[in-house]
C-alpha cells in the first residue's frame, strides 16, 4: 500500500509568536508536515529553494521583501510552490497585488483552524483561489471602483469564452478545463489569458468576481 506523503508547509511571518503558533497549529494534522520558517520575504524565497515547500504560508507586511514582492519571485523560480496570503490587513489594493504576484489564497488571521487547514490543502490539489470573505468584498470594491476600465471588455466574450470563465467560476484548473471541453491544456491556457484580458483584469481571481458581480454566466 502506497503511503501518501504529508503537505510540506513553509511559514513566513516576520514575528516569531506567529511562526509558533502556526507551527502548533500544523502539528495537530497528520497531513501536513512544517518544512522551515522565514521572517522576512527574502529568506522564504532562499528558503523555498532549499527546503522545496509544496505551500506557503505567508504574511504580506515585512521587512525586506514584503509579501507581494516575494510571491512573485517565487512563483518565477519556484512555479510549484503555492502560496497562500495570511495577513492582518484588509487594504483591498494589498489584496489586489497579492492576488496579481500569483497567491492561491487570501486569508486573514482571525480565521479557524479548520480554515486554515482547508486552503493549505486546496492550495495543494491546485483548486481555485480561495478568498476570505472581507477580501472578496475589498476585490469587488476596487472593480466597482475601476468600472469604467471594465465594462466595455465584458461585452466582448465569446460565447467559448463565456463557457470556460463559467468552468473558472466553478473553480476548475487549466487541465480540467481542457478536459471537460476536450481540448488541450495550452487551449484552455489561451482562452484563460484571453478572457483576462478582454476583462481587463490581472488574475483569475478577478475574473471570477467580476463574472459573479456583473452577471456574465449563468
Amino acid at each position: 500500500m502506497e503511503t501518501v506523503r504529508p503537505i510540506r508547509v513553509l511559514l513566513v511571518d516576520d514575528h516569531e509568536i506567529v511562526r509558533r503558533g502556526l507551527a502548533l497549529f500544523l502539528e495537530g494534522f497528520d497531513d501536513m508536515e512544517l518544512v522551515g520558517q522565514a521572517g522576512d520575504g527574502e529568506e522564504a524565497v532562499r528558503l523555498c529553494g532549499e527546503v522545496q515547500p509544496d505551500v506557503a504560508l505567508m504574511d504580506l507586511v515585512m521587512p525586506m521583501m514584503d509579501g507581494p514582492a516575494a510571491i512573485r519571485r517565487i512563483r518565477e523560480l519556484y512555479p510549484a510552490v503555492k502560496v497562500v496570503a495570511l495577513t492582518t490587513f484588509r487594504d483591498k489594493e494589498l489584496v489586489h497585488s497579492t492576488l496579481q504576484a500569483g497567491a492561491v489564497g487570501f486569508l486573514y488571521k482571525d480565521a479557524s483552524i479548520d480554515e486554515l487547514a482547508g486552503a493549505i490543502r486546496r492550495a495543494y490539489r491546485g483548486d481555485t483561489v480561495m478568498l476570505a470573505p472581507q477580501a472578496a468584498e475589498a476585490l469587488l470594491d476596487l472593480i466597482d471602483e475601476r468600472g469604467q476600465e471594465n465594462e466595455r471588455p465584458a461585452t466582448e466574450l465569446t460565447a467559448r469564452e463565456r463557457e470556460v470563465l463559467a468552468l473558472l467560476v466553478e473553480g476548475l484548473t487549466n487541465r480540467q478545463i481542457a478536459y471537460r471541453l476536450h481540448v488541450s491544456e495550452s487551449t484552455a491556457k489561451q482562452y484563460v489569458r484571453g478572457i483576462l484580458s478582454k476583462l481587463n483584469v490581472g488574475s483569475r481571481t478577478e475574473a471570477v468576481a467580476m463574472a459573479v458581480q456583473q452577471g456574465l454566466v449563468d
